[in-house]
């Protein structure tokens, strides 16, 4: 059974970085898809970024382009999302999440969710 643990968050000034990892178990890491979605208070899910399987392409939201990069580190079995730039309206939970073939900005899409982690941006 895949497992997904996220870890990285915290609060941070408009303007500062933050690296969120998500550490994946329990299957092949290459055979998934893996994305980052957040949600914030009052708020439905949203889509962030998604890394296709097999060292496959990106895609990011519009909100984030540019400011936020996904990767992959295949020898940690990680997914990691960098974020600078930040903004007070990125404060949500980021979650990550993986589903086998295809990656999707569709969250009903994935098989797999870790618990979350909070980023706080103050202005």
């Amino acid at each position: 059974q895949v497992q997904l643990a996220e870890s990285g968050g915290g609060l941070v000034q408009a303007g500062d970085s933050l690296r969120l990892s998500c550490a994946f178990s329990g299957g092949t890491f290459s055979w998934y898809a893996l994305a980052w979605f957040r949600q914030a208070p009052g708020k439905e899910r949203e889509f962030v970024a998604f890394m296709a399987r097999n060292g496959g392409g990106e895609y990011y939201a519009d909100s984030v382009k540019g400011r936020f990069t996904i990767s992959r580190d295949t020898t940690k079995n990680t997914a990691n999302l960098q974020m600078n730039s930040l903004k007070p309206e990125d404060t949500a939970v980021y979650s990550c999440a993986a589903r086998r073939y295809t990656a999707a900005v569709d969250p009903s899409r994935y098989d797999y969710w870790g618990q979350g982690t909070q980023v706080t941006v103050s202005s």
